[in-house]
């Protein structure tokens, strides 16, 4: 079905529900056809009635008394002759408002739209136009995947909060990215300074998600980003590089499990049968991304022997096999085999590629014709772009979004999943991270460029509900400063860069060696123009006092970030401990009562546990000056 968006204006054009009626829309429906007749529905009324059923999967007609809701009757109908997956349609004439959908799930989808519908009414003050929206996604599975093991492991009401949003805007599959933070019973010295998910608390997510018509599906990489577990000896055994090993990213170790050891599938087989009951979900997602040590340790013999991506490629099926056997469907990473991608069509069949990519042009899809070519279902997943920035890097995070949603669409991909890291110490706030979260949603299912066109009233209307419109603008301002600077593209912005690489030579990296202290000092002008922007905000949520000030923080760590290099490029050999005393000093006591302010806001929003990892990171920092 093309997209088709036909008007019918009214003679009166005081009655007119055109113009700005899909600006509260997100995602944006496919079709609306609109005429000229009003409804006698009371608006307000209505949306009461919707915002206390929207969770209530109820089939059927509701006959309403006309002088409470001018209407004669509400119906909701399960229609199986649609042609769409998750397709909807509603209906709204004079008297009476119909709701028809394929299943459940894309009744609630159309529940949503509806009360868009109202809160726009609401808003204008007018009344409830006679319409008909018809509507699908683009995605089968459209899903937001968090990192809960870099460091914040949100609360419960914080993961609430989230699970809420990504409802309203038809997300049905959520995913909590894990290394270390699952309490499992025999692990304990693993996660207890972690503050880790119990099965209790997964459970009841678990529930909340269901009620909401997401998959709660289970996450826990099985073979790189390990180092959680392996840094322990108890562990060591496991390791492929149990001493440095010298890997495309510089010397590491003690990151990847060693394949070539039963002992490493006892582990995951292990940790699987205690995770995998605690979800109601068919899928599983067991990683295996970046195994950057792969075949440079205790499996280099197999490696040479058999190949390294036939390694890889036996141990993923292998893991794979007990998925199954658990009754699971299973998720991988897709970064590595196709790094050996003429072993692609040995993966089995009932495996799930999860094809990741983060430059703007998502690159990655270069190679979803292989996993069609054999016959596998795959999902495309960009990210927000949030992480190793402290404010956002939007133009990167947009076109992301975009470019995946375009090429995922080209190649009928099952899935698009919008990952949200958080690579050394998490430091962004997760009001610098919804900006992307909210347009991805809408880009899975239906990319539109009117939903960025309109991502800043969005943001304030249904996140913020900040009537002033400057909380959206002053955060979209911020994920903008970037781009001020000419240093080459790369996972991460200048100001994360100056605190993650402060040990570094600064000629010594192919970011940092173009960094130049004009355009730092652009930044810096542009990120007080943002918070003088945020002084006139308004927000009016439960947690509006936490947006403010994390906004703040974040800019403010950003704003210390360009002193820094602006003093590194002064100093001899552009290096720390070269800056002379006095400004070392000042640097000191500023960073110092910024990390202090980010010890107190981490624990409105996330857990204890894993603070004193983040921190720690910001205090190397601070250790460097003195």
């Amino acid at each position: 079905m093309k997209f088709i968006l036909i008007v019918l204006v009214s003679f009166l054009s005081f009655n007119s529900f055109a113009g700005d009626f899909e600006k509260l829309l997100i995602p944006k429906p496919k079709e609306i056809i609109e005429n000229a007749k009003i409804s006698n529905a009371e608006v307000n009324r209505l949306s009461v009635f919707f915002e206390v059923s929207k969770n209530k999967d109820f089939i059927g007609e509701l006959p309403l008394l006309e002088a409470y809701h001018g209407l004669n009757f509400i119906k909701f109908e399960i229609n199986e002759n649609f042609e769409n997956y998750q397709e909807y349609k509603i209906e709204i004439d004079e008297k009476s408002i119909k709701l028809s959908a394929t299943d459940l799930a894309s009744l609630f989808y159309a529940k949503q739209t509806f009360l868009q519908i109202l809160e726009y009414c609401k808003f204008e003050n007018k009344k409830l136009p006679c319409l008909v929206i018809s509507d699908y996604p683009d995605f089968q599975r459209r899903g937001f995947m968090l990192d809960i093991s870099r460091n914040k492991v949100p609360k419960m009401e914080t993961l609430y909060y989230i699970i809420d949003l990504l409802a309203s805007w038809k997300i049905n599959e959520l995913q909590l990215y894990t290394e270390h933070t699952f309490a499992y019973k025999n692990h304990k010295k693993v996660w207890e300074d972690y503050s880790p998910l119990t099965p209790e608390e997964i459970k009841e997510l678990d529930k909340y998600c269901k009620q909401r018509h997401i998959d709660l599906v289970p996450n826990q990489n099985s073979f790189g980003h390990l180092e959680y577990w392996l840094k322990y000896d108890e562990y060591l055994e496991l390791a492929d590089c149990p001493q440095p090993c010298q890997t495309i990213w510089g010397p590491s170790k003690r990151t990847s499990l060693d394949p070539s050891n039963p002992k490493s599938f006892e582990l995951m087989s292990e940790l699987y049968n205690e995770l995998l009951p605690n979800f109601s979900s068919k899928f599983f997602n067991i990683g295996c991304d970046e195994t950057m040590e792969l075949g440079l340790g205790k499996s280099k013999e197999a490696c040479q022997k058999q190949g390294k991506g036939k390694v890889y490629l036996d141990y993923l099926i292998k893991l794979n096999k007990e998925v199954n056997k658990l009754g699971k469907i299973t998720q991988f990473w897709g970064d590595i085999i196709i790094n050996h991608s003429e072993l692609i069509p040995e993966l089995p069949k009932n495996m799930i590629a999860l094809v990741w990519g983060y430059d703007a042009v998502y690159s990655s899809g270069n190679h979803l014709h292989k996993f069609v070519d054999a016959g596998l279902d795959f999902y495309v997943c960009p990210g927000t772009s949030s992480w190793n920035s402290l404010i956002g890097r939007n133009t990167n995070g947009f076109e992301n979004l975009k470019n995946a949603a375009l090429k995922g669409k080209e190649y009928s991909a099952k899935g698009y999943l919008i990952t949200n890291w958080g690579d050394y110490g998490h430091w962004q706030p997760l009001s610098v991270s919804l900006p992307a979260i909210m347009l991805g949603s809408a880009y899975a299912w239906n990319y539109s460029e009117k939903t960025l066109e309109d991502l800043e009233f969005l943001l304030n209307f249904y996140v913020f509900n900040d009537t002033t419109q400057n909380t959206a603008k002053a955060i979209l301002k911020l994920g903008e400063v970037d781009q001020l600077t000419t240093i080459p593209d790369g996972n991460g912005n200048i100001f994360h860069l100056m605190f993650s690489r402060y040990k570094y030579t600064i000629d010594g990296y192919y970011q940092t060696k173009t960094m130049r202290a004009d355009e730092l000092l652009a930044c810096e002008k542009e990120i007080l123009s943002a918070l003088e922007i945020l002084k006139l905000a308004k927000p009016n949520t439960k947690d509006s006092i936490i947006i403010i000030q994390e906004i703040e923080l974040a800019a403010k760590l950003a704003i210390h970030a360009t002193k820094l290099g602006i003093a590194r490029l002064e100093a001899q050999d552009k290096e720390i401990k070269n800056i002379p005393a006095e400004k070392r000093k000042v640097l000191y006591n500023e960073l110092s009562a910024l990390i202090d302010t980010h010890k107190k806001l981490w624990v409105v929003r996330n857990r204890k546990g894993g603070l004193h990892d983040s921190a720690g990171k910001m205090e190397n920092l601070l250790n460097a000056y003195k």
